[in-house]
């Protein structure tokens, strides 16, 4: 895209974004994170598990308890595109 720095060589093979749908509505995504773009793989950070619980409130508590003895690396908070999201690492270093 105009303004953007280009892909490097090996970058146009990667995936973007996948979803993979399976039973009782459970979603398995995936995306590739290239070092080109900044992002370099570390213990804990090649993964992460989404939550779609029925109440924000429901949300905060399963936030807090999967933080306890990590930490909080975004606030729940209301997302332009809708909903809410937040972040957390464990307290053995997993996001």
């Amino acid at each position: 895209m105009e303004g953007q720095p280009p892909f490097a060589h090996e970058d146009p093979n990667l995936a973007v974004h996948i979803e993979l749908q399976f039973t009782a509505g459970h979603v398995l995504m995936g995306t590739d994170a290239p070092e080109s773009m900044g992002f370099k793989l570390n213990y804990g950070n090649n993964m992460y598990i989404k939550l779609e619980p029925d109440t924000k409130n429901e949300t905060k508590i399963l936030c807090e308890k999967l933080a306890y003895g990590g930490s909080i690396e975004m606030d729940l908070q209301d997302m332009f595109r809708g909903g809410y999201f937040g972040s957390c690492r464990d307290k053995f270093g997993v996001n």
